[in-house]
């Protein structure tokens, strides 16, 4: 049975809201310069089909008319205080929802300021920012319908703009009262051009070719492809309203249709292709075909149960886990907790379990009757298919057989130490147990060494993409054909298990468009592989530190990576679950993805913290020379404010094309953050420019760069702005009223040098170290 009830908390508040305060603004429906909307007032469109305003926390648009359901959300993974939050328009173009105790969520930021601006809510629900012309003609700035929750409108898109890399997708809410992000995403795929359905970035669900337009159900849509975009959009005929949502439970249905299931990825547990389910290569082994979930109500048994509290686990979530736990019979959202969190439920836990209605809803496993005679033609088949697989094993490894048997008295003792390292490791987890990180885990997919293998086509040395500090990293390609990074725990890494183990902890948690996505995982034996999204145009060092390809990097490219990794920085100090200090932020640690934008790589380093606690030191030091800061290098004393120096550092490097251990006086040596110190006091910072920028590139954006880098790598951390301050400062959001200090690190000008060489002023080496006391 479809449910028609998501939401259903928010709604009934709203209803409340709805028709005590239906009288107020009833005209309105435009903010002007100067204008602001907060929970007292409401913007109405035109016709009356939807209004808008600061309720229950979050700036949302309802409607249809009558309907009175949240149909989008301003600000749904950052909720404010209602009573003082208030959308603003400024005399700058400015678009912003402010609210006490929190920095300011930009909506739209306009280039150019400008005082000829109106946000409208119109008929069609899309909430546009414009800027009025002289000429009576308007421009859009900014519209709601670019940024689509979980509901999909007639004029809405679904799908990408090519050149800015913009994407246009559904996310269902996490849970039927939370509206941040869930784990179902909706998405048009333009190659193979057919919608799906992703949970967590596995897909579930595949319309199939949908060809150049038509009907799914009572539903007409076109598609567009050209140059520009890609998308896929509904529309309307003979009037009748058409929307579909995306529910938090992976239902895609059609509010106001006869037929008003689109698609049911709920119903899709991996082993079944109908319907456009798709079939996923790990499913338990314990689960088969036809054994599915029921939901039922009642009041369970609770000594059978197992409570989680997570406040990032929807519905969808303890679904996933209690189908990969072979001991796991019933499940159902830990409600105590706002409806996040999982409640499992073990063998036999309906024994006992009153059935009533007025209970809690809950959710059965239910099997399917498996005959012995099948079962057994099953199991012969899996025998036989592995016994293949291991004769095929057992002549491709006989070559390396007799190596293997000279080696295997020291590899037996490497292993032992590194599951005692393993095991040790833990105590470097702070804040999460070691039962947390194996419950995180459970969301990562865990590829055969055997996959691996074949995907690197045993390790190849051709397939090499680099060397880190961790080991090598290798291009793999799976078998759907999807192009991963493969890193693969150097073996002679004294720290890596600590690393492997601190990255797998930590970058599971992160989920930004500017950090590196970790697809899953590989322990076998001694072997420690991480499996990452491949980035095609490799690391920023390899364009910033040559002289040819640094040419690529223009001035425009170059400020989108700068705030792209500013961007990364903050989410990591402020908006992430945990504060994340990543302590090792440099070039080599930037990915460039196909458009150029950056992604924080390299985790291992990091360290995790709750958001009450603000620094910590360590007898263990570790990071890349030239990109710590003094408190951490010669202390072990670190902070956020340590990665806001390497970020300025790297700010630097950006705007100069040169590493900031190359020698830059020919006088005496001078790093790169003291000649930029001491063109700075000579106004000449213009000098600081990579040369291969020529004059291509805005004077004030450039100076305005590097007043933040030298802001940024002050001796004393606490003269050193928060990430928040510099991208309020990058962006012109706020002027920049400090003047740099003298900054750490830097040598004031002695005469008495030694002579330096040519191959020494333009040394490319970079000194990664790691020492104990």
């Amino acid at each position: 049975m479809v449910n028609c009830k998501p939401q259903h908390f928010l709604l009934a508040l709203s209803f409340c809201w709805w028709t005590t305060s239906i009288h107020v603004s009833s005209e309105k429906h435009s903010l002007k310069p100067g204008e602001k909307l907060n929970s007292t007032t409401l913007l109405r469109s035109e016709k009356g089909y939807y209004v808008i305003k600061i309720v229950t926390s979050y700036l949302q648009i309802y409607g249809p008319k009558n309907e009175n359901w949240p149909v989008w959300i301003g600000n749904r993974n950052q909720p404010v205080d209602t009573g003082s939050a208030v959308l603003l328009l400024n005399h700058s173009g400015v678009l912003k929802i402010e609210s006490k105790d929190i920095e300011p969520i930009i909506l739209y930021s306009s280039p150019q300021p400008s005082e000829n601006t109106v946000a409208t809510l119109l008929d069609t629900g899309n909430f546009v920012l414009q800027q009025l012309h002289p000429n009576g003609t308007n421009t859009t700035l900014w519209q709601s319908f670019d940024y689509p929750t979980d509901n999909l409108f007639p004029g809405m898109k679904l799908g990408v703009k090519h050149k800015s890399g913009h994407k246009w997708s559904l996310v269902s809410w996490l849970t039927s009262e939370k509206p941040s992000l869930g784990a179902f995403e909706l998405e048009w795929e333009p190659t193979e051009r057919e919608l799906t359905i992703k949970r967590r970035g596995k897909l579930c669900w595949a319309s199939g070719n949908l060809g150049n337009g038509g009907f799914i159900h009572d539903t007409y849509y076109i598609i567009v492809s050209n140059e520009n975009e890609s998308y896929f959009s509904i529309t309307t005929l003979n009037g009748e309203l058409t929307r579909w949502v995306l529910l938090e439970t992976g239902q895609l249905i059609n509010r106001n249709g006869a037929d008003n299931n689109v698609a049911r990825a709920d119903l899709c547990y991996g082993y079944n292709t109908d319907k456009g389910c798709q079939r996923w290569e790990d499913i338990p082994l314990c689960r088969h075909p036809g054994d599915a979930f029921d939901s039922r109500e009642g009041y369970p048994n609770e000594d059978m149960a197992k409570f989680l509290e997570n406040s990032s686990y929807g519905l969808s979530d303890c679904q996933d886990m209690c189908w990969r736990n072979c001991n796991c019979t019933g499940f159902k959202n830990y409600y105590d907790d706002g409806g996040t969190g999982c409640v499992f439920y073990h063998k036999n836990f309906t024994t006992g379990t009153n059935f009533a209605s007025g209970g809690s809803k809950f959710f059965v496993l239910v099997n399917k009757p498996h005959h012995k005679g099948k079962k057994m033609w099953i199991w012969i088949t899996v025998v036989s298919v592995v016994a293949a697989l291991l004769v095929i094993s057992a002549i491709t490894l006989a070559i390396k057989k007799r190596k293997r048997r000279l080696e295997g008295k020291k590899r037996k003792g490497v292993e032992t130490k590194n599951m005692a390292d393993l095991a040790a490791s833990n105590r470097f987890y702070d804040v999460k147990g070691f039962d947390d990180e194996l419950k995180i885990r459970q969301n990562l997919k865990v590829f055969p060494f055997t996959l691996v293998l074949w995907a690197t086509e045993d390790f190849n040395p051709e397939n090499k993409l680099g060397e880190g500090g961790f080991g090598p990293v290798y291009k793999g390609i799976l078998p759907s054909g999807q192009e991963v990074a493969i890193k693969r725990l150097s073996k002679s890494s004294r720290q890596g298990i600590v690393e492997f183990e601190n990255e797998l902890v930590l970058i599971c948690e992160l989920q930004h468009t500017n950090l590196v996505q970790l697809l899953g995982y590989c322990i076998h034996e001694v072997e420690r592989i991480l499996i990452y999204e491949f980035m095609s145009n490799k690391s920023l060092d390899y364009y910033l530190f040559d002289c040819d390809r640094g040419k690529i990097l223009d001035w425009t490219k170059r400020f989108n990576i700068i705030g792209g990794i500013s961007q990364g920085l903050l989410y990591l100090h402020k908006y992430s679950r945990l504060k994340i200090i990543h302590r090792d932020l440099k070039a080599s640690n930037i990915l460039l993805d196909e458009n150029m934008n950056p992604k924080i790589s390299d985790f291992g380093l990091a360290r995790m913290f709750t958001q009450e606690e603000s620094m910590t030191n360590t007898s263990r030091i570790v990071g890349t020379y030239g990109y710590m800061s003094p408190e951490y290098a010669m202390e072990g004393i670190f902070s956020t404010k340590s990665d806001v120096y390497s970020f300025g550092v790297l700010l630097l490097e950006i705007v100069s094309g040169r590493r900031n251990t190359s020698l830059y006086d020919v006088d005496q040596p001078l790093n790169l953050i003291g000649h930029a110190w001491e063109l700075w006091k000579e106004s000449a910072v213009h000098q600081l420019v990579d040369p291969s920028l020529s004059e291509s590139f805005d004077f004030e954006e450039m100076k305005r760069c590097i007043h933040v880098g030298l802001l940024c790598v002050s001796q004393y951390a606490k003269d050193r702005p928060t990430m928040s301050d510099v991208i309020s400062m990058l962006t012109k959001e706020s002027s920049i009223v400090t003047l740099p200090q003298r900054p750490a690190f830097y040598l004031e000008r002695d005469y008495s040098y030694k002579e330096v060489s040519y191959e020494e002023l333009n040394t490319d080496s970079m000194e990664e170290i790691t020492t104990s006391s």
